[in-house]
């Protein structure tokens, strides 16, 4: 299991990432899930993957090194991409790609093909945009309505997203609120842990103004966790007592 969240918000684009991998009880594995496509001065690209992690490493291989064209089309590499669409077209062109080699494989070892990937940025002069892609390579875009969007282990988190994050939201209160989410899932649920990667970018900056990893033990992240744990309990007991039952003796 996995949590990753993408943030799109006026200022950028904010992405958070956990790195536990999870194949049993007794194999559980770090690896990067957030990966970044970046040329400064011309593009800035991150993809933060969910689902299997064959898949990924083949898809991920595969932007790197160029997805085969069809009809006599020219080999294509994400960085050679002119337009973040034609960009995550690409990608699901990768994912279906590689579905087509490990299929037999998977369905005679009775695994599931999964993956699930958010991918955001900005090239040259376009917006700067965030997408949801599935494993069937279709993917939707993120809106100014809802500024945010999931893959992994979501339903914790998200009603913090829900509640704290609108587009107009600050870069780095919507990193800050991306932490908490991550938290309270970690809180919840094992299979996602530390350590966390993050990475903001600024609209029009076209690099990266932060990439950065979180440790166990990092203080910044362990004074986060205290103060929303007192923040809840605090606000718990500021709420009236509800008025139903007995009256309080």
């Amino acid at each position: 299991m996995t949590y990753c969240v993408g943030l799109l918000v006026e200022e950028g684009l904010v992405m958070v990432a956990d790195t536990r991998t999870n194949a049993g009880l007794d194999d559980i594995s770090t690896y990067r899930k957030l990966h970044h496509f970046n040329v400064p001065g011309e593009r800035v690209m991150m993809l933060a993957s969910a689902g299997n992690l064959s898949v990924t490493q083949s898809v991920l291989s595969m932007l790197a090194e160029g997805v085969s064209g069809d009809d006599g089309e020219p080999t294509l590499k994400i960085t050679e991409t002119t337009t973040m669409f034609q960009a995550a077209q690409l990608i699901g062109k990768a994912i279906r790609r590689v579905r087509a080699i490990e299929k037999a494989g998977f369905e005679a070892a009775n695994l599931r093909f999964s993956i699930s990937l958010l991918f955001g940025g900005q090239i040259g002069n376009e917006p700067m945009r965030l997408f949801l892609i599935y494993s069937a390579g279709n993917f939707i875009e993120c809106s100014t309505d809802a500024p945010f969007l999931q893959i992994g282990e979501h339903k914790y988190g998200k009603p913090i997203l829900d509640r704290a994050v609108k587009f107009e939201t600050d870069l780095y209160d919507a990193l800050k609120v991306g932490l908490v989410s991550m938290d309270s899932t970690m809180r919840s649920n094992l299979g996602v842990g530390l350590p966390i990667d993050i990475a903001v970018c600024r609209r029009d900056a076209l690099d990266l103004e932060v990439s950065h990893r979180i440790e166990a033990g990092e203080s910044y992240f362990h004074d986060l966790r205290e103060r929303w744990s007192a923040a809840l309990r605090a606000a718990h007991r500021a709420i009236p007592r509800p008025p139903y039952g007995p009256a309080p003796r």
